[in-house]
């Protein structure tokens, strides 16, 4: 089990009102701990903060694609026009259409895009499932490989086996266990120390590399990735050839490009606490958050009273 201690506090005014509980691990280019709180070695499921290791197995497993759409493969997109539009140009480009998707229905993730799907009558799609770039991308894997494209959700299926053998190699140690994600698809679990390795890796990748081909597509692209407004895009947009992924249940990794790296997890599965969490860890690492307006603007999230800011999450290490 994991053992989290406190890693965010919640004041409103300068009254301490709640507290986030998660466990973090920053470590440096030699792999050498920066900041260490909680159980970072015991198994967890990085949600779909396992996006890009699966983007980079399956470029190994011949997947042709680069640019914005090789970004949307990693995404847990918010469902605009752009990512709506990406996906079915990922299909296309395998010879498909969208009713090849097997993942779950789901409305838009992004305020505006939702309130547009809403108001011309859309309900929950396999489309619009943020999800639905990665399904797109392994359907078109399986389509490059001859593989059974009806069947690419089951955890033995030769593209998941793939899958699971490069988180595994990234990650340095072996997947504990796999479980359903929310979009259906498999899911590894692997310890925050593992994340964090992976993500160093892979930002560090050299050029030429197919490792630096999914780090430059997501850090170019990030708003394919995320979509407008959202933290990671503006987490990758303020870290030039950094990649970050953000993942359900309060989890967040990301590497830089001279290999350091964080990896976290918000016990309560709690969002907002994430990015207040991560910019700390960067602080830790050395990277002068206060020099980017973005950065200081996710350092913190505020907390409202009558609709006006009265307080904030903050992180307490």
């Amino acid at each position: 089990m994991l053992t989290y201690s406190v890693v965010a506090e919640v004041r409103r005014g300068e009254f301490l009102e709640s507290v986030h509980h998660g466990a973090v691990l920053a470590t440096g280019p030699d792999g050498s701990e920066k900041v260490r709180i909680g159980d970072v070695d015991a198994p967890m499921y990085p949600r779909s903060s396992n996006k890009p290791l699966q983007a980079l197995g399956m470029l190994r497993a011949g997947l042709d694609l680069d640019g914005p759409l090789l970004a949307l493969s990693c995404a847990s997109h918010s469902g605009e026009d752009m990512h709506v539009e990406g996906v079915r140009a990922i299909l296309a480009s395998a010879g498909l259409s969208t009713d090849a998707l097997r993942c779950t229905p789901g409305l838009p993730i992004g305020e505006a895009a939702l309130r547009a799907h809403l108001a011309n009558g859309g309900g929950p799609t396999p489309l619009t499932m943020n999800c639905s770039g990665k399904h797109a991308a392994m359907l078109a894997t399986c389509v490059a490989n001859g593989w059974d494209a009806g069947t690419y959700l089951d955890p033995l299926h030769p593209l998941q086996t793939r899958l699971r053998v490069t988180v595994e190699e990234l990650a340095g140690e072996k997947v504990t266990a796999t479980g359903v994600d929310g979009c259906g698809a498999p899911l590894f679990a692997i310890g925050l120390r593992g994340l964090a390795r992976a993500f160093g890796r892979l930002a560090s990748a050299p050029e030429g590399t197919l490792e630096h081909r999914v780090v430059r597509a997501m850090n170019t692209h990030p708003e394919y990735v995320g979509g407008t407004g959202r933290d990671v895009t503006r987490l990758m947009r303020a870290l030039p050839g950094a990649v970050a992924k953000d993942g359900a249940e309060g989890v967040y990794a990301l590497g830089l490009p001279d290999g350091s790296a964080v990896a976290l997890k918000i016990a309560d599965g709690s969002q907002r606490a994430r990015p207040v969490v991560m910019v700390a860890a960067l602080r830790r690492l050395g990277v002068d958050v206060d020099a980017d307006d973005t950065l200081r603007e996710l350092a913190t999230v505020p907390v409202l009273g009558h609709g006006e800011r009265v307080g904030s999450v903050r992180a307490a290490f």
